[in-house]
């Protein structure tokens, strides 16, 4: 299985062949609470590192969701349309937002990788 970065936004993205795979954390499907709604990107879109491209919302809060890396949108996760809790049950995994293609994967290298990102989220509590 590909290595999952994170961000310090509580993204995470994987990169699997020529798509990258990205989510939120499960730190931070835990800090929202129950999600109750996801606004999902259009395929085709293009994103830089940084831009904000899905919006998340739980019973406490709404939060953007940030594009880790450059790329286009490839795919969307339907499914969280009508189960936007299966982000609450596997956010690093079912949960997922979207897929980009054309990221630049040596740029995966400035991202945290998960024992960075644990001793990162030690810091915030």
């Amino acid at each position: 299985m590909a290595e999952t970065r994170y961000t310090s936004e509580h993204e995470w993205i994987r990169l699997d062949g020529d798509l990258a795979t990205v989510g939120i954390s499960q730190y931070a499907q835990e800090r929202l609470g129950d999600v109750v709604y996801v606004e999902l990107p259009e395929v085709g879109r293009k994103v830089g590192a940084g831009d904000d491209m899905a919006v998340v919302e739980s019973v406490k809060a709404a939060s953007e969701v940030y594009a880790p890396l450059a790329g286009e949108v490839a795919e969307v996760n339907e499914a969280l349309n009508a189960k936007p809790e299966t982000i609450n049950g596997d956010a690093e995994g079912a949960g997922w937002f979207v897929k980009l293609k054309g990221v630049d994967a040596r740029k995966l290298e400035g991202l945290m990788d998960a024992e960075a990102y644990r001793e990162y989220v030690k810091g915030l509590d």
